[in-house]
């Protein structure tokens, strides 16, 4: 008997024994440690893009946010009067026309009706008002300004002898006065200077082709026809008296240098010197 117990005491013992060697030698199921892992990665990953995941859910929050804006309903427009519905499915636009259209108005008698014609005084009214508030007063208009100019004229008495005689004319101020002066004189004598007696012995299709001043001296081109004087040597004379003597009323000019076509004669007509600067000294 005794034999017997140790021999099942030993047993158990084996087998406790073996069965705690078995317990410890137990793999870990595969499973678990899957999600273990996957866990720790997953943690790890939220960690180190914790910045860029915030990011993102930002970015789609504005995403629903704007799209629940654009996807707002239109303020509902409201039809007066009898036709209060509008059928479903019809357009904003088709909804105003409908709310826009007129309703029939009664008629109008003539006892109701005001005059087509305001009264005389109240047109009066309204014109003065348009008149003060709807136009502007036309502007003034300044003449322009003038300047005193002396031109020399010829005038012939009665025993036939020529003088030059001056004749003092208005003029309008400009950048160009001694053209202006030749031009003028060019023109001939107006109709108070022709009662007067005065005259031009200047060819009437004398044409100034430039004008200009060097030094002292004016430089005066014309074309050929101021070189033709119908009145001979006396003609030739009072025509080169009217010019020197009118150019040179300007302080500036001593002399004037008669030219034709650009270029220097030195005669007009028979033995008039023109081939140099002429003064009055000269004349």
């Amino acid at each position: 008997m005794a034999a017997r117990r140790g021999t099942k005491t030993r047993k158990a013992k084996t087998s406790s024994s073996s069965a705690k060697r078995s317990g410890k030698n137990k793999p870990v199921p595969w499973g678990v440690l899957f999600w273990l892992i996957f866990a720790i990665f997953i943690f790890g990953f939220f960690i180190f893009n914790r910045e860029a995941i915030d990011n993102g859910i930002q970015i789609v929050k504005n995403a629903f946010s704007s799209r629940g804006a654009s996807e707002q309903k239109a303020p509902e427009v409201k039809n007066e009067g009898p036709s209060a519905q509008t059928p479903v499915g019809q357009s904003p636009a088709t909804q105003t026309t409908v709310a826009q259209q007129p309703t029939t108005q009664p008629a109008i008698t003539p006892s109701d009706a005001e005059p087509t014609k305001p009264p005389d005084s109240q047109q009066t009214d309204q014109q003065d008002t348009q008149g003060q508030t709807g136009q502007n007063p036309p502007s003034v208009q300044r003449p322009p300004e003038t300047r005193e100019r002396v031109l020399y004229f010829i005038q012939v008495d009665r025993s036939g002898s020529i003088s030059r005689v001056p004749s003092n004319r208005r003029l309008p101020v400009s950048d160009s006065p001694m053209t202006d002066v030749i031009l003028a004189l060019i023109a001939g004598p107006n109709a108070e200077e022709k009662g007067k007696g005065l005259i031009s012995l200047i060819p009437p299709a004398t044409k100034l082709l430039s004008a200009s001043i060097r030094g002292n001296t004016a430089y005066l081109s014309f074309n050929e026809e101021f070189q033709y004087n119908t009145y001979g040597v006396e003609g030739y004379a009072g025509q080169l008296r009217q010019i020197v003597f009118t150019v040179t009323e300007f302080s500036n000019v001593a002399d004037v240098q008669i030219l034709i076509e650009g270029r220097r004669i030195d005669y007009l007509g028979e033995g008039v010197w023109v081939g140099s600067p002429v003064s009055r000294d000269m004349l």
